[in-house]
């Protein structure tokens, strides 16, 4: 038996299974495990799995991150994903009372906690580190529909497209023919937007390895900074997502806020699970 212990939560729609593993070598569970534990059908459900590890004393770092998308395949940052892991990692008294530092793939980060009376998490910040931008004025036509948009990374990858109507964008049938056109070796996020007034921004997002999410923080932060630099976005825009609204403030390193939530715990035996698709791939 194999029994692991997950936290579910969301920020913003946006969710993902947070695995505590402090006394554990800092890996990631096999991808095959981690895909069938967020199908939504066949397992718990999650945009994401999250590993936390212990930190190092010596750099600072209170715990690290180790992120799988969906489809089981390791990613290097989400900005949704490590203020959801603040709330476990604050649970499980990381950090201080107000701030927590994450190791991740994409470098550190300094996660700001607000806490209700009770002291339980109801909200992070986190400094995003800066966002790169890329190559302007990428044009991708698909089923005769032209996207125009900016390449930009916050740790990982994406495009900006601004469009018109975001919630006239068929997103599930355009977005994974954009993540994998061959000028993303790496396949890339991709971001539908639309900024008006100047502090707000509309956006859908088809997220690499997972599909449509209800919300994208590094998608967020990447539209805002990619808007601010065409000049059509103030420097403090509310990110308006069909999960709700995300708070993304643009200086030498961005930031990004929102509500954390957690939904349930939940203790789940991976060999027991992994025999029964087994059984399933037996018969079939």
């Amino acid at each position: 038996m194999t029994l692991l212990h997950f936290a579910k939560l969301h920020a913003t729609g946006n969710d993902f299974l947070v695995r505590l593993a402090l006394d554990d070598e800092t890996r990631p569970l096999a991808r095959e495990t981690a895909a069938r534990l967020c199908d939504r059908h066949r397992g718990i459900g999650a945009d994401g799995l999250i590993t936390i590890g212990s930190g190092d004393p010596g750099t600072g770092a209170d715990c690290t991150m180790t992120l799988q998308n969906a489809d089981g395949g390791e990613a290097e940052m989400s900005g949704n994903g490590i203020r959801c892991l603040a709330w476990v990692a604050a649970r499980a008294g990381l950090g201080t009372a107000s701030e927590l530092i994450v190791e991740t793939a994409a470098g550190r980060r300094a996660v700001a906690l607000t806490r209700d009376p009770s002291g339980e998490v109801i909200a992070a910040d986190v400094d995003m580190g800066p966002v790169t931008l890329g190559e302007e004025d990428v044009c991708i036509t698909v089923d005769g529909v032209e996207y125009w948009g900016d390449t930009a990374s916050v740790g990982n990858p994406h495009l900006v497209c601004f469009v018109v109507d975001p919630d006239a964008v068929p997103v599930a049938g355009h977005g994974p023919r954009i993540e994998l056109d061959s000028r993303f070796p790496q396949r890339t996020n991709v971001e539908f937007v639309r900024v008006h007034p100047p502090d707000v921004m509309y956006m859908r997002v088809w997220e690499r390895g997972v599909g449509e999410t209800l919300s994208c923080g590094t998608g967020a932060c990447a539209a805002a900074a990619v808007a601010h630099s065409r000049g059509v976005a103030d420097e403090r825009v509310r990110v308006r997502v069909p999960g709700g609204e995300l708070e993304v403030t643009l200086g030498e390193t961005v930031r990004l806020g929102g509500p954390v939530v957690h939904v349930f715990d939940v203790d789940i035996d991976i060999d027991i699970d992994a025999a029964v698709d087994r059984r399933v791939e037996q018969t079939s």
